[in-house]
């Protein structure tokens, strides 16, 4: 019965997905296109006592069939010095979602926190991560007192191993609302959403509420530093809520090609300790 419910759930998200979309279709004028490739490493015990380093690395395809509206791909490959925790979760060069990933088995207190026997929990793991499809519109344009509004969904494929603790093996899906918005040369942005994860046999999941916010000033045409706050709820059962901060720089090196890198450090402890990251990507 709680798989149906779990089916049913991720059912919903597709379908709201495709009825949300659908209207920005019909109306979709010529498209454009980007690619990236980031590099991200975090490090941290997620309340198990064992210190676990993880390297994310996302290949990500993004079109933009109008103005508004977006999809994109991301493919990960995840390497994890241990077992200990199901690594990928809270990482991600974009400030959205602090869950969109694997989940970090972090609780509130020690010990082993997957599946994972304690013989083999030193072990060292690899391979292709969960991969995830969003989609986003930007429901209202910014004006002078009101910012620009953006929903966004996505939806998790279980491409990631479970049995070598990469991937929790189900279905995730979410959705959030976005806004944006400009004071001169200074910008705000945050989001707030809500993800419905799939039951796992790797780690006792739990639907959550996840969170950025933030800012940056537009010092130069090309140079763009940011602060961010990113979050969430417990993301499975008797865990610590998550809770990192972010300063970011995103520097855009010709018309077609930026750069965006960020140094994290982890304030609640099912958070890592300490990341950071930095991607290429390539706008058509």
């Amino acid at each position: 019965m709680k798989q149906f419910c779990g089916s049913a759930r991720l059912f919903t998200v597709l379908a709201a997905m495709t009825i949300f979309l659908f209207p920005a279709r019909v109306h979709a004028g010529e498209p454009g296109y980007s690619v990236g490739l980031g590099f991200e490493f975090a490090s941290g015990e997620y309340g198990t006592g064992i210190r676990t380093d993880s390297l994310y690395v996302p290949f990500t395809a993004a079109v933009y069939p109008t103005e508004r509206l977006d999809f994109s791909l991301e493919i990960p490959f995840i390497y994890q010095s241990t077992s200990a925790v199901v690594a990928g979760q809270f990482m991600g060069m974009q400030g959205q979602p602090a869950g969109t990933g694997s989940v970090m088995a972090a609780m509130g207190g020690s010990g082993l926190r997957t599946s994972a026997p304690a013989e083999s929990v030193g072990t060292s793991q690899y391979g292709l991560g969960d991969v995830k499809l969003r989609a986003g519109y930007v429901l209202y344009t910014e004006e002078k007192y009101v910012p620009a509004i953006r929903p966004n969904l996505y939806v998790k494929f279980p491409t990631a191993d479970k049995n070598r603790f990469l991937g929790t093996g189900a279905f995730d899906g979410g959705f959030a609302v976005e806004l944006t918005k400009w004071f001169g040369d200074w910008f705000a942005d945050g989001e707030v959403g809500y993800t419905l994860q799939g039951k796992s046999s790797v780690v006792a999941v739990k639907d959550y509420l996840y969170y950025y916010a933030g800012g940056g000033y537009q010092l130069t045409e090309r140079l763009r530093p940011m602060l961010f706050v990113k979050g969430s709820s417990p993301t499975v059962e008797g865990a610590s809520p998550l809770l990192e901060a972010r300063l970011r720089v995103r520097y855009q090196l010709t018309e077609h090609t930026g750069i965006d890198g960020y140094l994290a450090k982890g304030i609640e402890k099912a958070s890592p300790d300490y990341g950071t990251g930095l991607a290429l990507s390539y706008e058509f």
